[in-house]
């Protein structure tokens, strides 16, 4: 009997904006064909889908689980997924994207220690939550829609209040299933996506030496099998991607702080200055100095025509 072939799963990077770490998208444009993928995929960042028309099916981990219109969809980063539509339809959605350790560092207390579901405990049917069952999850995640596409004065005050609330809702939705869930989601998510322990190493310890066979060990891996299936996945190597974690949290604190191009260069995990500006140029194109002058500019013309926009100049 032939072995079952193994989904392929595909990597999507989102970067976010720097002022309002958040991201919609929305419209016409994001509506699911009924064509179904043979690849998962998985984002950096946390997904919060909603689904405005029809039905469908979304595959968590290779799990099946049905969708329909007034769901709420709750992904957390590097949770491979798919979506497809029932035959002879193409629902339509909205999806937010942020990540939540960067944008409620502020709001919890230091008591918590980890941001996102722990990945090992979740399961597909508690990641998809219809709008009777939790109408407050609908009402909220649409009114953060609602107000990113409006774009009112104080919008961002705004939205950043309901999507915290948001946030602990799903949380609190989360923790009632995750003890029950965390044996068998675990045995489920290590076949199909193995290196996760790494990426989540990554993301959260970026700025401190990290080697190859720590990432292996993570993933209980040997090194060469971790350097193939890590290549295989993300399609870059561990210590490249390493490298692109690194300048992308360097690109949001070169635009939103004053701290020097030193110190940038050290906060974000490099040991010299130099290696910190040939990775920079490699994958920007440019140098920090250079980026920071334009993304600046950028962010300040932009500021200029909200306040003239408003009415406050």
């Amino acid at each position: 009997m032939p072995r079952k072939k193994k989904p392929v799963i595909e990597y999507r990077h989102y970067s976010l904006p720097i002022d309002f770490p958040v991201l919609l998208l929305s419209g016409e444009r994001w509506k699911i064909s009924a064509i179904r993928s043979e690849h998962l995929h998985f984002h950096n960042h946390l997904e919060i889908g909603i689904c405005y028309s029809d039905s469908g099916i979304m595959e968590i981990k290779g799990e099946p689980v049905p969708f329909t219109a007034g769901d709420v969809t709750f992904i957390p980063r590097y949770l491979p997924h798919t979506t497809y539509s029932s035959p002879d339809t193409a629902s339509l959605w909205a999806y937010l994207f942020f990540s939540p350790e960067d944008l409620f560092q502020h709001s919890f207390k230091s008591a918590y220690s980890s941001f996102e579901p722990n990945l090992w405990a979740v399961t597909g049917k508690n990641c998809i939550l219809n709008k009777d069952q939790y109408p407050k999850v609908y009402t909220l995640a649409t009114s953060v829609v609602e107000e990113l596409k409006q774009q009112k004065p104080y919008y961002q005050e705004n939205a950043y209040g309901l999507l915290l609330s948001l946030y602990i809702e799903l949380l609190r939705i989360h923790s009632t299933n995750e003890m029950l869930a965390e044996q068998e989601a675990e045995h489920s998510l290590k076949g199909d996506f193995v290196i996760s322990p790494a990426l989540e190493h990554i993301t959260k310890n970026y700025m401190t030496p990290i080697t190859i066979d720590s990432l292996a060990g993570l993933c209980h891996l040997s090194t060469t099998h971790f350097r193939r299936k890590f290549h295989e996945i993300m399609g870059a190597a561990p210590l490249d991607f390493l490298s692109r974690t690194r300048i992308e949290e360097a690109c949001k604190k070169l635009k939103s702080t004053d701290h020097s191009i030193l110190s940038i260069s050290g906060q974000v995990g490099f040991h010299s200055i130099s290696s910190f500006n040939r990775c920079f140029s490699r994958l920007m194109g440019e140098s920090p100095k250079q980026w920071r002058k334009g993304a600046q500019a950028e962010a300040q013309s932009a500021k200029a025509s909200i306040l003239e926009f408003t009415g406050w100049v």
